[in-house]
């Protein structure tokens, strides 16, 4: 080991986003008196430059010093990440057995880790606030009469009871510059300084609360007596509760006491009706992040929460990871959402993170759910986690009916029985709204030829090519791959032989559409609102009325408040019932429920449908009759017999190569360093193929490691990993390590 005689040569460890496991070694820069952990760095590498971050220094290297090379430029004078921050991201490392570097660019937006020029200063834009000043005060609304929307500003600025960010303002109105610049002049307005490093005044709901029932109120004050101590709370109320009016009165006392507030949500879906609702009621700028946004956009939700200048972050997944100067709660709405769990990279739970993140701040965190998942009422059983009960509908909304419709031996029209096409066209009828279900895309999910039984591949993948008739192509849901939808059946060249087989959302619009031809219906996919904005107008539509049959897939299920919504239909269930992954009874009765919860949400009774060619079976049962935590309890008890998590834990090993054996031979190897590190505490199962093992042309495989305990399988997988780049088919391979996984394929 080399060690420095001149402390100007101090020795840098920087992260850098490379599929590497350690940090990399680099020489001060001359010309830098102060260098802190978590400030980023450009350094040269190999040919290149690329933008690191500093994590420590030393004064030694393993390496020769005359053979480092020095750090070029340092692109922050003050730290990015601070102490706390670089902790938590250093835990996730170690947890999830990625490399620190790859960790932190998920931590950055793309502008700080990618542009060496990103300079580190708030757009002149997000700094400016505005305020009336002592004469706009005193103004009377009625004189500016003939200036309509120079009123309309004067009582914005009234009903916000703070400066106003000028975001705000352009949020406000599409006009908003001109009757600006009129109120400056006439003094009625001025710009109002608000440094970065200044907390912003007290917020004050620009809305009073709703009055909230017995159990709304003790969750409220349960989780507020918190505040600035760390706490997990699990708020499990019945869909339409009032869970959203729990999280904004917390919210209100987190903000009145000068402090930041994250809420993350699963989808960007959900983004749109949860941020007007919260700009509606709170007078702070409320900053966004998802991956819809653009890089601009993004970076400036970070720099304005990272440097104290904006309170309210609402975003999903990665804003997890957005620093904080002042922070008060983390609240996860529908927190057993599996999109929550990212499933390519580094594989991080952001529920399970954000619990992490908490304890590190010291601050409360609030679960909310109306179906938690079966681990976070396992902590609740085993006292980790403090549970809050919402057991009825807020105001004077009741739970909605359930029906079970078997459909054995019926007729079906595009999947729709006669009984159920009855209970469309009476609601109808009654001016109220529908909600068809159908978590499968495209117009039907396989082409076959009814004259020789050829069916219509990917090429790539184990999988049928699902038919797009608006777009006239056969699509892999898959792999991307893309056909032009075929005229003639390619096999036996049979005239008019090729057929749809099976139902996708494309197809039952179509059958809608011809049933009920005097009414709107709406289609709410991916393939139908991928135009930006297209989300956010059908939500309009639906809410004005202007809507009477919503057609969708789990888009549909997760946190909407649709008031004129009165029957949920779920055509095709049964798939749920039966499938090789352990996870997916529990994910099948979240969805029911959260699907059922869209019906009956204001005055009016709700009525759900479950369309089933299985209509006595046990889950369907006990969830209809007894509800959601009898299907827990009995969930629960079955995972313990079985030794399945949350009583045991597993980490996946997934392997992919063109050629079938070469994956199956690397996980083999795997399993043989593995043998010699377990000790028996830890046990090995597979490798097996995938259950789609060939997908984009590659073959697939997979190995589970499983352990009652934690720590005996977190110590494995720390010996295992740097292992296995050592093994000669690593190279061969693409693999990755899983860690919690959530889905088993």
């Amino acid at each position: 080991m080399a060690k420095l005689h001149n402390m100007t040569d101090s020795i840098c460890k920087i992260a850098l986003d490379l599929p590497l496991y350690s940090l990399f070694d680099y020489l001060a820069p001359l010309d830098c008196s102060q260098l802190l952990p978590g400030i980023r760095v450009l350094v040269p590498f190999g040919r290149l430059q690329k933008v690191g971050v500093l994590i420590e220094l030393v004064s030694a290297s393993n390496f020769p010093t005359h053979k480092l090379k020095r750090v070029l430029e340092v692109l922050d004078q003050q730290p990015l990440l601070t102490t706390l921050d670089l902790q938590l991201l250093a835990w996730a490392s170690r947890y999830y057995h990625y490399p620190l570097g790859s960790v932190i660019a998920v931590a950055f937006p793309a502008l700080l880790r990618r542009d060496s020029k990103a300079k580190v200063n708030l757009p002149s834009q997000a700094m400016a606030y505005y305020a009336l000043t002592d004469e706009g005060k005193a103004i009377a609304l009625e004189s500016l009469r003939r200036a309509p929307l120079q009123r309309e500003l004067v009582e914005q600025c009234l009903n916000y009871k703070q400066p106003i960010p000028l975001n705000e303002l352009k949020r406000w109105h599409k006009h908003w510059r001109a009757p600006l610049t009129q109120l400056l002049n006439k003094g009625f307005i001025a710009e109002v300084a608000i440094s970065s490093a200044q907390s912003l005044p007290m917020s004050v709901s620009k809305q009073a609360p709703l009055q909230c029932n017995a159990e709304q109120q003790v969750a409220i004050t349960a989780v507020s007596e918190q505040i600035g101590t760390f706490n997990v709370f699990l708020l499990e109320g019945v869909t339409g509760s009032g869970k959203t009016e729990v999280y904004m009165q917390i919210i209100d006392a987190v903000l009145a006491r000068g402090l930041q507030v994250l809420v993350l949500v699963p989808e960007i879906t959900l983004t749109p009706q949860l941020e007007a609702r919260f700009r509606q009621r709170f007078s702070v700028e409320i900053v966004l992040s998802h991956s819809k946004l653009t890089d601009k956009q993004r970076y400036h939700a970070w720099l304005t929460m990272q440097q104290g200048s904006c309170q309210f972050l609402l975003g999903t997944r990665s804003a997890l990871f957005t620093p904080l100067i002042s922070p008060g709660i983390i609240i996860i709405d529908e927190e057993h959402d599996a999109s929550f769990k990212q499933q390519d990279g580094f594989r991080f739970s952001a529920r399970d993170v954000a619990v992490v993140r908490a304890k590190l701040l010291h601050i409360p965190i609030l679960l909310g759910s109306a179906t938690p998942s079966l681990e976070s009422i396992h902590n609740v059983n085993v006292g980790r986690y403090q549970r809050l009960h919402l057991s009825r509908r807020a105001g004077h909304a009741i739970p909605p009916v359930f029906q079970v419709l078997d459909i054995r031996n019926k007729k079906l029209s595009e999947g729709l029985s006669e009984p159920l096409l009855v209970e469309i066209a009476e609601t109808l009828a009654k001016k109220q709204q529908v909600l068809v279900f159908l978590n499968r895309r495209g117009f039907a999910p396989t082409l076959i030829c009814h004259g020789c039984g050829w069916v219509a591949r990917c090429s790539a993948c184990d999988a049928n090519l699902v038919i797009h008739r608006h777009d006239r192509v056969l699509r892999c849901h898959h792999c991307g791959q893309e056909s032009r939808l075929l005229s003639q059946c390619p096999a036996c060249h049979a005239p008019g032989s090729l057929t749809p087989l099976g139902l996708g959302t494309e197809r039952v619009e179509h059958s809608l559409q011809a049933l009920f031809p005097t009414k709107h219906v709406v289609r709410v996919d991916r393939d139908a609102i991928a135009r930006k904005g297209h989300l956010e107008d059908v939500l309009d539509k639906i809410n004005q009325g202007a809507v009477d049959i919503i057609l969708g897939t789990q888009m549909l299920a997760k946190g909407h408040h649709f008031p004129n919504v009165t029957l949920v239909a779920l055509l095709d269930i049964d798939s749920g019932l039966f499938s090789v992954d352990f996870h997916a009874e529990e994910k099948l009765a979240q969805l029911i429920v959260q699907v059922a919860g869209r019906a009956g949400r204001e005055d009016k009774p709700g009525k759900v449908i479950l369309q089933t060619r299985r209509p006595d079976h046990p889950l369907l049962m006990g969830l209809i009759q007894a509800g959601y935590p009898s299907f827990t309890a009995s969930a629960l008890a079955q995972r313990q017999m079985a030794h399945l998590p949350p009583f045991s834990f597993q980490a996946l090993f997934r392997a992919q190569a063109e050629v079938n054996e070469v994956a199956k031979d690397f996980l083999t190897d795997v399993v043989n360093l593995a043998k010699g590190l377990t000790q028996q505490e830890v046990d090995l199962l597979g490798p097996v193929s995938a259950p789609m093992i060939r997908r984009a042309g590659v073959y697939r495989y997979q190995l589970l490691l499983q352990s009652n305990s934690r720590q005996a399988l977190q110590r494995v997988l720390t010996m295992l990993v740097p292992k296995i780049e050592q093994l000669k088919l690593s190279k061969k391979v693409r693999w990755s390590l899983d860690v919690d996984p959530i889905d088993l394929y």
